[in-house]
């Protein structure tokens, strides 16, 4: 094999172990609470984890942002620039938590009024939200940590970090629930040690990882105060953090109108979403390769290697996307008859099943460009191709509901992925020669 594959694997690998893990944290509380015998415990559940979900994804720039800075950094053997880049954006992460702390009661007044639970669920949403809200700091800290890892060429510890969370919150929740009696309580206080726990953990493996001798010397103050390298910071990441709202718009404005049409295509739209999920979690790993392997050769100043990285990612994430298109077509209803056993569902999906199975297909581009764009910090594209696609999906779903209902629905996010695609492949063509 090709070391440079080998490279592309090195950091593909463990970043998808990690992404396979990460939904343990939510599914590891549902099956807890799904136990307890009263489903308005399952219901606070499910909205204090949407909640908290869109709030961390929409603040995910922690994560890219620094990933791209850093593995830039890394290319240039700049190490005290890496190292300020993780002190600059853990920062700026911790304080982010620490404003939704002091802001809490307003933040959850605008999550409740959004999601709008019934009086059943309504208490107990506020006391999943009530604790795991002072886990905030933890979770955006360890964004930046996990990015910084990622431009370090390292995806190796936010792979241990995360099967670390998922363990201790196993045993945290069942300790609290059925160790001392605990309800929703009990649940969100193990998520919140969770958090923390795998936080600590991270910062331990960073000092023991050999990267302690990087912050020598290095004040904290002067980083902060560094105006110029502080502004290109922030643009970089208010591209990524708009570019996360029309995803988030997208993604919610999907599942909406799926509910407006009633339980069953609900249903149906769920379960075939997670066929996008899974594939998702594949292509986010090479994405990472993307955007570590990548940003190093273009801080480097390595053309040559640098667009060797992209032809090898593209090979790559093609052959993954006709392997997931095989699976799917081949296994795709035995996938979904394991995840209900209601059988009106299970029909009603076959009216819309090739829409998911396109999905692979149309998400290549979406996927691939985002990582190569993320390590080149080129991120004021992959906010200008997100924005037209948002415009294709709602411009195609207002137009054709009428007559096509959730096919028309499911042609809307297709094209959207598609549209992310098409517009980064021709920014990238236009501006190749700088790169």
């Amino acid at each position: 094999m090709n070391p440079k594959d080998k490279d592309i694997l090195s950091i593909a690998l463990p970043s998808i172990v990690s992404n396979i893990t990460v939904p343990l944290l939510g599914l590891v509380d549902v099956t807890i609470v799904g136990h307890m015998g009263e489903a308005a415990y399952l219901g606070a559940i499910a909205v204090g984890s949407m909640i908290f979900n869109v709030i961390y994804w929409i603040f995910g720039f922690l994560r890219m942002g620094t990933s791209g800075m850093t593995s830039q950094a890394y290319g240039r053997s700049a190490s005290d620039e890496a190292a300020r880049l993780l002190l600059r954006s853990l920062s700026i992460g911790l304080g982010i938590g620490l404003l939704f702390i002091v802001l809490q009661q307003a933040v959850r007044w605008a999550a409740m009024t959004a999601m709008q639970p019934t009086d059943d669920i309504l208490g107990y949403a506020y006391t999943y939200f009530n604790i795991c809200i002072w886990g905030a700091p933890a979770m955006l800290g360890l964004y930046s940590l996990t990015g910084w890892f990622i431009g370090m060429q390292n995806t190796r510890i936010p792979m241990l970090v995360s099967i670390f969370q998922n363990v201790w919150n196993i045993f945290a929740s069942l300790i609290f629930v059925y160790g001392f009696g605990m309800k929703v309580e009990g649940v969100a206080c193990g998520t919140l040690s969770a958090q923390y726990g795998g936080f600590l953990f991270a910062l331990y493996l960073l000092w023991r990882g050999g990267y302690a001798r990087m912050f020598r010397g290095i004040s904290l103050m002067e980083t902060l105060a560094d105006s110029k390298s502080m502004s290109r910071f922030f643009t970089v990441n208010i591209d990524i953090f708009l570019r996360t709202l029309f995803l988030v718009a997208v993604n919610l404005f999907f599942t909406a109108a799926g509910a407006r049409q009633g339980a069953v295509i609900l249903s149906v739209n769920t379960l075939l979403f997670q066929l996008f999920t899974l594939y998702s979690y594949v292509m986010d790993g090479f994405a990472y390769a993307g955007e570590a392997i990548g940003g190093k050769y273009y801080g480097a100043r390595d053309k040559s290697a640098f667009h060797d990285t992209v032809s090898r990612l593209f090979r790559w994430s093609f052959v993954l996307t006709l392997c997931y298109t095989l699976l799917y077509l081949v296994a795709g209803e035995s996938f979904l008859r394991l995840l209900t056993n209601d059988m009106s569902v299970v029909e009603a999906t076959q009216h819309y099943f090739p829409w998911a199975l396109a999905i692979p297909l149309a998400g290549l581009g979406a996927f691939y460009w985002d990582g190569i764009y993320i390590g080149i910090t080129y991120t004021r594209g992959m906010l200008a191709a997100t924005f037209w696609a948002a415009m294709v999906f709602f411009a195609v779903y207002l137009t054709l509901f009428p007559l096509y209902a959730n096919h028309a629905l499911w042609l809307a996010l297709l094209l959207y992925l598609v549209t992310r695609g098409v517009v980064q492949t021709l920014l990238f063509r236009r501006r190749r020669d700088q790169f």
